[in-house]
C-alpha cells in the first residue's frame, strides 16, 4: 500500500514542478528580436554563378550549348581543385 501512495505523491510532484516551470517560463518576458545579420558579409557575386544558373533555366537545351558546356566544366575543374586546360577563348585572349 505504501508504494502506491509514494507513487501518487512522486506524481503529484513531478506535476506540480512542470506546471511551475510552464508558468514561469509564460511569464518571462521576451527578450528583444535579434536583428538580421549584414549584407555586408554576403560575398561578390560569381560570374561562374550566375552562368550556372543561366545554364540552370536552359533545361536540356544547355547540353547542346557551348558556353553551359565550357561553365560545367570550369565548376568541375574548380570543385575538384584542378587547374583549368587552356580554353579556346582564353587562347584568344592570350593572343590579343
Amino acid at each position: 500500500m505504501e508504494g502506491k501512495v509514494l507513487a501518487r505523491i512522486a506524481a503529484i510532484v513531478f506535476f506540480a514542478i512542470a506546471i511551475t516551470v510552464a508558468a514561469v517560463e509564460m511569464a518571462r518576458k521576451e527578450d528583444a528580436p535579434v536583428a538580421p545579420a549584414p549584407a555586408l558579409l554576403q560575398p561578390p557575386t560569381d560570374p561562374l554563378r550566375e552562368g550556372q544558373r543561366r545554364c540552370q533555366q536552359m533545361g536540356e537545351a544547355a547540353a547542346d550549348n557551348p558556353e553551359c558546356l565550357a561553365i560545367w566544366a570550369e565548376t568541375r575543374d574548380r570543385f575538384l581543385g584542378r587547374t583549368p586546360a587552356p580554353s579556346a577563348q582564353s587562347l584568344e585572349r592570350e593572343a590579343r
